[in-house]
């Protein structure tokens, strides 16, 4: 199943490993549990400390990756290749005795956290959310033995799927109950598990020093921006909720001049290594609150965080980036997650065989509606305007496709479904005032983005849309604040685009500490 290669590549990181494991397979007479039993075979012939044992799982097929003589183990009920042969290669060196990388505050908070605790989670090999999850989970269970995990591949055992009526990935369970849907970090689950953890985080946090330079959101744009004024030799802090924002989302990315192909997890992967390299204080889990503008020359801006803490600097850098933007029509909150979904990629493969319906008809739903083409029944796209605005080379693609449809001028009014699941959805032929009624297991929402600036308001000017209203600059409307990315008025919303823009905002940031009385420290680096 493994290429030469790949063969030789993960060879050379078993030698990592520092204790015995064991591969305990569970399988059965079926063609999945044979291509499993060959992966585990040549990953067993490939270091001397690997071993096979059988296993009788309740799923088949099934294995766990458990350190020889000891409790430490990970499942996985899947044969774990695509986007999550990282998180296969991740658990077998971790089980091995190589350490987990992150922070040893972080670590011991696994450790200690008291109680027993089985965790279930629900994934597609095709999503590239899942792995984050996985890997969060996985890391835990190898440093508290006392958690249990193990990763499901939902098409592998779809009806168990369906049962669970599970129609996201990925859907996390925990001691046979629902715990969380979504990519997760260490963090977020630790937030959720022990419930003093936010407060600890925040008296923590107010014990920082102010920034030359703080950054809010760890995208591309916040990225750069913290590359660029770490570059300087200041002091820089960068904030976010997750390191990586919306290029985690992001299927592939062809885009990049002199990377032909990369895809968003790698590209935010390398983007986040890059900034720990040069000491940025990097703060994740954390959403903001409020700015509070520094109130005279000199001062200096507060960022202030829904944990509680507030982090001062003298120059604050906004990269909030934006988020999928929603319908706002009555049943898409109340279906989110259960047949409302945002990524095609994702929660695919879940809609196996069934109608589903893509709304926008942009670049990123006719490119939906393609990739949905491929395994659902049937894919309806409904655009609210009179024509398609995606590429003339999709809307051909498309067109070729036998399972699909368009209707135009179609004002999605209602998506509908049973209280546990969704059903349909209505639309009315703007033309004409027609109201039909679709009977769909899934809706792809494909509309845009919307800008996090919701925090913002009153702070800084805002475009119509909520975007931060910037020059070529990106100076905002308060003296000391910059802005940069998706969040801005800055019309072409790429990555490459909020790099630039990014490392615009904290040369600008750079400028302003020299030209406003710049410490001691600023000033040498000039």
């Amino acid at each position: 199943m493994l290429d030469a290669a790949l063969k030789t590549q993960l060879a050379a990181y078993l030698e990592k490993l520092q204790q015995p494991i064991e591969l305990v397979a569970s399988l059965d007479d079926s063609e999945a549990a044979r291509e499993l039993d060959e992966l585990l075979g040549e990953i067993a012939a490939l270091s001397p400390k690997i071993t096979r044992a059988s296993g009788d799982d309740a799923r088949k097929p099934s294995f766990l990756i458990r350190r020889t003589g000891s409790d430490v183990q990970v499942g996985f009920a899947a044969i774990p290749l695509g986007h999550e042969f990282t998180s296969l290669v991740l658990a077998l060196l971790q089980v091995g005795g190589h350490p987990v990388k992150i922070d040893e505050a972080l670590a011991q908070q696994v450790r200690e956290l008291p109680g027993d605790y089985a965790f279930e989670t629900y994934m597609s090999l095709h999503c590239q959310s899942c792995p984050d999850t996985v890997q969060a989970l996985n890391a835990m269970s190898v440093l508290n033995p006392r958690i249990r995990h193990v990763a499901i591949d939902g098409a592998l055992f779809q009806a168990e799927v369906e049962a669970k009526q599970i129609l996201s990935v990925p859907t996390i369970y925990m001691n046979g109950e629902e715990f969380d849907a979504g990519r997760m970090s260490i963090e977020q689950v630790l937030a959720r598990l022990d419930t003093g953890a936010a407060a600890r985080a925040a008296e923590a946090l107010k014990e920082r020093e102010p920034y030359e330079v703080l950054i809010v959101g760890g995208g591309p744009a916040g990225a750069a921006a913290a590359i660029y004024a770490a570059r300087k030799g200041i002091r820089t802090g960068l904030v976010a909720e997750r390191f990586g924002g919306q290029v985690l989302d992001t299927m592939s990315i062809e885009n990049f001049p002199s990377v032909e192909y990369t895809e968003g997890p790698k590209l935010a992967a390398s983007l986040e290594a890059h900034v720990r390299s040069y000491g940025v204080d990097v703060i994740t889990a954390q959403r903001a609150k409020a700015l509070h503008p520094a109130s005279a020359a000199g001062e200096l801006a507060g960022v202030e965080l829904e944990s509680g803490a507030t982090l001062r600097a003298r120059t604050v850098i906004l990269a909030p980036g934006a988020r999928w933007r929603q319908t706002g029509v009555p049943g898409e909150a109340d279906y989110r997650t259960k047949g409302v979904t945002y990524c095609p990629h994702c929660d695919g493969p879940l809609f196996k065989g069934k109608k589903v319906a893509v709304i926008g008809g942009g670049n990123s739903g006719i490119e939906a509606a393609i990739d949905l083409a491929g395994v659902v029944e049937h894919v309806t796209v409904l655009e609210f305007d009179g024509k398609l605005r995606a590429d003339d080379v999709l809307q051909r693609k498309l067109r070729s496709l036998p399972n699909t449809a368009v209707h135009l001028n179609a004002q999605t009014t209602e998506m509908v479904g049973d209280g546990a699941k969704l059903t349909g959805l209505r639309f009315t032929d703007r033309t004409n005032g027609q109201v039909s009624d679709l009977e769909l297991a899934g809706v792809f929402v494909q509309i845009g983005l919307l800008p996090n600036t919701e925090w913002l308001k009153g702070a800084v000017e805002l475009s119509p849309r909520g975007e931060i209203v910037v020059d070529d600059r990106g100076h905002t409307s308060v003296p000391g604040v910059f802005a940069a990315g998706d969040a801005t008025t800055e019309p072409y919303k790429q990555i490459v685009v909020a790099m630039g823009a990014g490392s615009t905002a904290a040369l600008s940031a750079f400028d302003f500490l020299i030209r406003h009385s710049a410490p001691a420290a600023v000033a040498q680096a000039a």
